[in-house]
C-alpha cells in the first residue's frame, strides 16, 4: 500500500514550511525541533555558495550497488533547542566513515522522518552536492538508533561516526550490535554536551530500496501542505492531516501537567491532558517521542510503534515534547505504523515491550491507503 500523494523530485525553499509541519507531526514529539531544522536548511538554500534546491531520488530508482548513508542529529530534544550547533557536524561524520571504509557515498537518507532529522540529510546534501533518498528508516521518530528498519532488517553495524560542534569526533567500526552502537554513541553524545551529528550505517541501494519506508519526505511535505490548505480555506487543519494519514482522533483537551527530565541523553516524562469539559483525562508517556497513551481508567488507547501525534487545536501545528506547556489546547491523533514496523522482528525492537511496557501491541485500525 502507499499514500496517494505526489512524489517530489527536489526540495526547494517553497517546500520548507510544509515539510517542517509534516515532519513535526510525523515525529511524534521528537526528532529534533522542526523549526530549527527548517531555518538551518533555509539558510543554506538562500546562500549563493550552495544550490537553491536538493535533489530527491525515489528509492525504487536507486542503483543496486549505490552506497547510501544515513546522517542526522543525536541527543535530547530539550538540549538541541538550546545548544548551538556548528552546522557541519554531520558532514564531518560523513567524511569520517568514507575515510574509514574507503567508500564514496552516492546518496543520503534520513534515519527518521521526524522533526529536524528529516532535514539534516537535506542540509548535508546542500553542502556536499549529493542527492537524498525520498524515504527513511522509521516513518516517524524513535529515541534510539537501533530502532530503524536499516538495523532491524540486518544491515551490518559497519562504520559510524559522531562529531560535536567543536570538531571532537569519535569513529566506530565492527561493533557487535546496533544496540551496542546506540549505548556507545549515546554515552559519547552526553559527553559532547547532549548533542552530536552522526553518520551511519553504510548501505547498498538494493537494501535501501527494499527496507526503507518509502516516499516519506514527500509524505511529510504533502501533510504540511494539507494543513496549510485547510488553514487558508478556513476549514479544520487537524482533520485535514488526520484524513491524509488515515488516522483517528484519540482525545481533545488542554495540558494540565507536564513531568519532564533529561537523563542518559533522553528527554523522559509524561504529559496529562484533561477534556475541555473536564470529564476525562489522558496521560501520554514519552522518551523523546510519545510512546503510550492511557485513559483515565489506566487503559491503553495506543502504543508504539503506532504514531501518537499532538497538534495544536486551532492550527494543526505539531507540538513537540520539548515544547509541552501548561494550558496548551491540543488534539491527539493516532496513526497506524508503517507495515515494516509491525513485523515480529520489528516489534522485538520497537514494540511496547522494548520500552518496558508489559503489554502486547494492539494495532490501530489500518485504512485501505497508507504505508
Amino acid at each position: 500500500m502507499s499514500f496517494d500523494i505526489p512524489h517530489l523530485t527536489e526540495v526547494t525553499l517553497d517546500d520548507l514550511e510544509a515539510l517542517g509541519i509534516g515532519a513535526g507531526i510525523l515525529g511524534t514529539g521528537g526528532g529534533g525541533n522542526p523549526r530549527l531544522g527548517r531555518l538551518r536548511l533555509q539558510t543554506l538554500l538562500e546562500d549563493d555558495a550552495y544550490p537553491d534546491s536538493v535533489e530527491l531520488v525515489d528509492p525504487r530508482d536507486l542503483p543496486a550497488d549505490a552506497t547510501v548513508a544515513s546522517v542526522g542529529g543525536m541527543g535530547a530534544p530539550t538540549i538541541s533547542v538550546e545548544k548551538f550547533a556548528g552546522g557541519d557536524e554531520e558532514v564531518q561524520s560523513l567524511r569520517a566513515i568514507e575515510d574509514l571504509s574507503g567508500e564514496t557515498v552516492d546518496a543520503l537518507i534520513p534515519g527518521e522522518i521526524g522533526g529536524a532529522n528529516s532535514m539534516a540529510p537535506l542540509c548535508v546534501a546542500a553542502m556536499t552536492d549529493l542527492p537524498v533518498v525520498d524515504a527513511d528508516g522509521m516513518g516517524r521518530a524513535f529515541p534510539e538508533l537501533q530502532m530503524d528498519t536499516f538495523f532491524i532488517y540486518g544491515t551490518p553495524v559497519n562504520y559510524a561516526a559522531t562529531t560535536d560542534e567543536r570538531g571532537n569526533q569519535v569513529v566506530y567500526r565492527d561493533i557487535d550490535s546496533a544496540k551496542r552502537l546506540e549505548d556507545l554513541a549515546r554515552a559519547i553524545t552526553v559527553q559532547m554536551g547532549g548533542r552530536s551529528g552522526y553518520a551511519f550505517p553504510l548501505m547498498t541501494g538494493e537494501f535501501v530500496s527494499e527496507y526503507a519506508v518509502p516516499h516519506t519526505v514527500s509524505l511529510a511535505t504533502e501533510l504540511g501542505r494539507a494543513v496549510e490548505r485547510a488553514r487558508d480555506a478556513g476549514t479544520d487543519p487537524v482533520d485535514a492531516g488526520r484524513e491524509l494519514l488515515g488516522g483517528e482522533e484519540l482525545f481533545a483537551g488542554k495540558i494540565v501537567d507536564v513531568h519532564r527530565r533529561n537523563r542518559d541523553g533522553f528527554a523522559l516524562g509524561s504529559v496529562t491532558l484533561t477534556g475541555l469539559d473536564e470529564d476525562a483525562t489522558l496521560e501520554i508517556e514519552f522518551q523523546n517521542e510519545f510512546l503510550v497513551a492511557r485513559d483515565d481508567d489506566g487503559d491503553l488507547l495506543t502504543t508504539v510503534p503506532d504514531l501518537i501525534c499532538l497538534v495544536d487545536t486551532d492550527t494543526g501545528a505539531p507540538v513537540m515534547t520539548d515544547a509541552l506547556r501548561y494550558g496548551q489546547r491540543v488534539r491527539v491523533l493516532g496513526v497506524p505504523a508503517p507495515e515494516l514496523l509491525t513485523t515480529p522482528e520489528a516489534l522485538d525492537v520497537i514494540g511496547p515491550e522494548a520500552f518496558g511496557y508489559d503489554v502486547p501491541y494492539d494495532p490501530l485500525p489500518r485504512d485501505e491507503t497508507g504505508w
